[in-house]
């Protein structure tokens, strides 16, 4: 039996856009962003961020799926002039590079 998605995850995947790095910039600067490891579901990622559930994201940091923007990959993502999925769940903005999947 599939499960319908709850209403945080559709008003989140409704907020979710393709942005330019060059526009996330300000927001590593603040240490304001989380990439997402694109194996997992952006979305699902945010929905746990906002309804506080520290069990599943910090099982997503130890795993190395879920970090703040290092140096190395935010110039990486410059490099490659990347254009990253986003979605906000504040004081986050959660991204995905889905590119390289």
């Amino acid at each position: 039996m599939k499960q319908e998605p709850s209403t945080l995850y559709a008003k989140l995947l409704g907020e979710t856009a393709v942005i330019p790095w060059q526009q996330l910039q300000p927001f590593f600067a603040k240490g304001a962003l989380l990439w997402v490891a694109p194996e997992l579901d952006l979305i699902a990622v945010a929905e746990a961020v906002a309804e506080n559930d520290t069990a599943r994201v910090s099982a997503w940091m130890a795993a190395e799926q879920v970090a703040k923007v290092s140096e190395s990959r935010a110039l990486a993502f410059f490099e490659a002039d990347a254009q990253l999925w986003a979605v906000v769940v504040a004081p986050w903005i959660l991204i995905q590079d889905r590119a390289s999947h």
